[in-house]
């Protein structure tokens, strides 16, 4: 059968860690979209306060079944 995916750019953060802040991407938009497929990580960096690390950050691109459909 033929199939249409959507690519969609989220970005997750987290006190923790990268992993994590992908996972709180991940299950957001699971949260609104259905027919997740797949999520790569594309970018991660820190968000830097008074020379600590404060938030780590995760882009992932992430798709999804696009329409309906038999």
């Amino acid at each position: 059968m033929d199939s249409v995916y959507k690519v969609i750019e989220l970005v997750g953060t987290s006190s923790e860690s990268w992993e994590k802040a992908a996972k709180v991407a991940v299950e957001r938009a699971a949260k609104s979209l259905r027919d997740l497929r797949v999520a790569e990580v594309i970018e991660q960096d820190l968000v830097i306060e008074k020379g600590k690390v404060t938030a780590y950050r995760t882009k992932v691109k992430l798709s999804f079944k696009y329409g309906g459909g038999s």
